[in-house]
């Protein structure tokens, strides 16, 4: 197997342990980040408890809401892995300004789309403006997850745990104050806010954010993923994001359809799934550093609990339970617990790997990293909308929550397969290394002592 997992991150001048006190760079970092993740992730979450209706009102299919979802992703897929690339020769602070500047845009421009009657054309633009947004949002969030390991390399999980709070803030907040603001006041104004705040972002980290110098690597995308340990991780990160995906373009239908809930309320249904999220985060973060030989089982167990939870998110018709409120709620929980507890270790994790595959540790190399678990996130936040609006349309929500489920599960089990083999090549490796000190003992031990004891028994 290529890399053990029990070693942590390498070199950078912003070394820190466990207990040290943070430098001026360090706080100012975390304070940009946190910015950077909750004025994101509300502008992300606003469209889920209204854009699809909204969508559905001017004729657009249920499979073309998930594409029109999933399409972001798409375009953040490949906006990660170019940008992820050449992250030094364009500059990671330029990327972070530059993408927030691109998307408090299009979020505003996204706002006032309502005003086209024509369906086709009020697709069409939906496209547009979600690609440009999208492109925007890779170069922020590519080039945050690099900075985050270079300034903090040895608490890498710690950080992002405690970042991936005010990603849950983002995704509690975004939800009730889209479907509030909705109602209020109509389709325009949640996104004129939520931009605005957005864009309020910008000359924040203008002015605090830390310049990075750092020299090209000449290592590149394929030769990180022709490690065996980073595609499992990478498809462990393909199904937690298709999850997430998947209920952003379908939950609401499927609570105003079968929950007889109001958009509204739709919105407080989601803080369900964000809140465990936000609240575990830190948690996990904590426990990934202090103890990173059992993220493997972290990401199994949570992959795991994931699995059986969409089974019940529906629930599944051949478990012949009726759909009712407090179960889905309680299923959402479950889910951002477990979503959780698969997602954090899995960046330290790729990281790691790298090192120990003979990468570079710099700012190249966490920019290929960082653009690498963007791309596949992307992946699956593509996958999940559009697979899953289609099997939605075709069969049902319960069957389409079902299939999300299975790819979890999947995931989990080759971990599983993976890990096992691991343990075995190692302890092969250790029993072969013990054998081969003894026999080498043996040969170098004198024979000139055997030899005087038998002449002294002979005289």
């Amino acid at each position: 197997m290529e890399c053990d997992q029990d070693t942590g991150g390498q070199g950078s001048s912003a070394r820190e342990t466990p207990g040290t006190k943070m430098t001026r760079q360090q706080i100012l970092t975390l304070i940009a980040m946190a910015s950077i993740n909750f004025s994101s992730m509300i502008c992300y979450s606003i469209l889920g408890p209204f854009f699809p209706n909204e969508a559905k009102k001017k004729g657009v299919s249920q499979a073309m809401i998930g594409f029109i979802f999933g399409v972001y992703a798409l375009c953040t897929l490949v906006g990660s892995l170019v940008l992820g690339k050449y992250i030094v020769q364009i500059g990671a602070k330029f990327m972070i300004v530059a993408g927030l500047f691109v998307s408090s845009g299009c979020t505003v421009l996204f706002g006032f789309l309502d005003q086209v009657s024509d369906g086709t054309l009020f697709i069409f633009l939906c496209i547009i403006t979600r690609c440009i947004n999208a492109v925007g949002f890779s170069a922020a969030v590519t080039s945050s997850f690099a900075i985050s390991a270079k300034v903090f390399p040895d608490n890498i999980a710690t950080v992002l745990g405690f970042m991936e709070v005010f990603t849950g803030l983002g995704l509690i907040l975004g939800p009730p104050l889209g479907g509030w603001l909705y109602q209020t006041f109509g389709y325009e104004i949640p996104f004129v806010v939520t931009g605005c705040l957005l864009f309020a972002a910008v000359p924040l980290n203008m002015w605090i954010l830390p310049s990075f110098d750092a020299v090209p690597s000449q290592d590149s995308f394929f030769r990180l993923c022709t490690r065996i340990k980073i595609l499992l991780i990478c498809f462990v990160v393909f199904t937690v994001s298709s999850g997430i995906g998947f209920m952003d373009a379908t939950l609401s239908i499927f609570a105003i359809e079968k929950l007889n809930l109001s958009a509204g309320r739709v919105g407080l249904l989601m803080i369900a799934l964000s809140l465990p999220y936000g609240a575990a985060s830190p948690v996990f973060g904590i426990i990934s550093d202090k103890y990173p030989y059992i993220r493997k089982w972290m990401m199994v167990i949570g992959g795991m609990a994931t699995a059986v939870s969409f089974c019940f998110l529906g629930p599944l018709p051949v478990l012949h339970i009726r759909s009712q409120l407090w179960l889905t709620v309680l299923v959402l929980v479950v889910v951002g617990f477990s979503v959780c507890m698969t997602c954090i270790p899995t960046f330290a994790e790729m990281i790691d790997c790298a090192h120990e595959n003979g990468f570079e540790a710099g700012l190249s190399t966490l920019g290929l990293v960082s653009g690498l678990f963007s791309a596949v996130w992307s992946a699956g936040m593509f996958f999940g909308p559009t697979v899953g609006g289609y099997i939605t349309q075709a069969l049902n929500f319960e069957w389409s929550a079902g299939v999300q489920g299975a790819l979890a599960f999947l995931a989990a089990l080759f971990q599983v397969i993976y890990f096992t083999i691991e343990e075995m090549q190692k302890k092969k490796l250790q029993q072969t290394s013990k054998t081969e000190a003894t026999l080498s003992q043996d040969e170098q031990s004198p024979l000139l002592a055997k030899t005087e004891a038998i002449c002294v028994d002979i005289g």
